[in-house]
């Protein structure tokens, strides 16, 4: 309220400058901007920021893949294993750059340690691991952190086909020694073997802020 009176009272002092003084179009147009924001409820806001959100991790996600069979026909399955710690990396930034937006994709059963979740991230990936393990459908989330000046959009990952056992399956079925021993030799830590095809896989996880959604609207 404070802050929406204080630009009235601007706009107010605009005109009182005198007869001859005369309020700019941008001046105009950004008191409207300002004013219209105000108005907008939290469930537009929200709303908003999911579509948002499914569009940017669709498309981070698609480039992943394009990526991904890029590199292995290329270099073959070992030769591509180290893909998620290199080439994945400068296309995550890209895009997070692009659109002002945290990007990144985290699990309980990560690969690289960096991945590993945060205490905001865990309790939802575990809601997403009971309904995976319940034949529960998981819906994209949003939830307000920073005191509501950033949404949290998630999202969740699946082992959506064969095509991902070959590093993420099981170490005697699916997994070629060579790419075992590759991974092993990459990732010290690695807890991301032994994956079913349908299985929760991770999640995307976003920090939106709310001023980048309501510039949107």
């Amino acid at each position: 309220m404070k802050y929406s009176l204080s630009i009235l009272l601007s706009f107010f002092l605009l005109f009182s400058c005198g007869p001859r003084e005369r309020v700019s179009k941008s001046v105009f147009e950004e008191v409207n901007r300002s004013m219209e924001a105000k108005k907008l409820s939290d469930s537009q806001i929200i709303q908003e920021a999911m579509i948002w959100g499914d569009s940017i991790s669709m498309e981070a996600q698609r480039q992943l893949m394009e990526s991904l069979h890029k590199a292995i026909e290329e270099r073959g399955v070992v030769g591509a294993v180290g893909f998620c710690s290199d080439d994945a990396i400068p296309i995550i930034k890209e895009l997070s750059d692009r659109y002002g937006v945290s990007i990144r994709r985290t699990s309980l059963r990560a690969r690289n340690s960096t991945n590993s979740p945060n205490d905001e991230e865990v309790p939802i990936l575990e809601a997403y691991q009971y309904n995976a393990e319940n034949s529960v459908e998981n819906a994209s989330n949003i939830q307000k952190i920073e005191g509501g000046d950033v949404l949290l959009y998630t999202k969740a990952i699946l082992i959506s086909s064969e095509f991902c056992l070959a590093c993420h399956g099981s170490e005697t079925n699916d997994i070629e020694k060579g790419v075992l021993s590759k991974i092993d030799s990459i990732y010290t830590d690695d807890k991301a073997k032994g994956f079913s095809v349908g299985d929760l896989r991770g999640m995307w996880s976003l920090k939106i802020p709310k001023k980048a959604v309501v510039n949107r609207l």
